[in-house]
């Protein structure tokens, strides 16, 4: 049952993030696919595909809708690939 307890507030926190986030990063970058699936089981992560089929993940789970933003932003911040 703590599982399902601990499943529950990541999805919590994740939704809470993208209620607050998804319409701005959308605003900023209409032209950017953002895809969000749910799905039972699924553990929260997010990819980030690149130029040249460099792709990138980050697990979401467990954290804070703060730091699913961070995570998220280091995401798109420019770096040496």
């Amino acid at each position: 049952m703590s599982s399902r307890y601990a499943f529950t507030k990541t999805v919590k926190e994740l939704r809470s993030f993208l209620t607050r986030a998804y319409p701005i990063m959308k605003k900023n970058n209409p032209h950017v696919p953002i895809l969000i699936r749910e799905g039972t089981g699924a553990l929260p992560r997010v990819y980030a595909r690149y130029d040249l089929g460099q792709e990138q993940t980050c697990s979401l789970e467990g954290l804070s809708d703060k730091q699913i933003e961070e995570t998220v932003t280091s995401l798109v911040k420019p770096t040496s690939l």
